[in-house]
């Protein structure tokens, strides 16, 4: 991996991705702490491993956004050490990375969670109702 890289890796057997942005000399910036205990998250630098914590690393790739330099994405990430305000549907660790790597905040975890509970809506009122909507 290399310096500015947004990087992720899987936790609770896949169920959810944590991001950071590599810094390239063996630590990562990223929201610290685990779902449930948030309240006192913040933007941190920690050790690669620390941040890993056994899983294995991974790159998150993009197609449609152009991304930033790493000197600028390591700065943004720096610049953000010690800010709180975790939320998870809107300012959680990926968009965390995205912002820092892009400019823009987005959570793709966020976003397939969000069409998959509409399309589960969706279902439901058809099977309820019978009909389409």
């Amino acid at each position: 991996m290399k310096r500015g890289d947004h990087i992720y890796v899987m936790r609770k057997g896949g169920s959810y991705s944590h991001h950071g942005i590599d810094l390239g000399n063996g630590y990562v910036v990223h929201f610290t702490g685990e779902p449930g205990s948030k309240r006192d998250a913040q933007v941190e630098m920690t050790t690669k491993a620390e941040f890993l914590n056994g899983g294995r690393e991974h790159v998150m790739r993009y197609n449609f956004y152009s991304a930033a330099s790493p000197d600028v994405v390591v700065e943004r990430a720096l610049a953000s050490v010690g800010d709180k305000g975790y939320n998870l549907a809107f300012n959680n660790c990926e968009h965390f990375a995205t912002t820092c790597k892009h400019g823009t905040p987005v959570s793709l975890q966020v976003t397939g969670f969000a069409l998959g509970v509409g399309l589960a809506t969706l279902s439901i009122i058809r099977e309820t109702t019978g009909r389409r909507r």
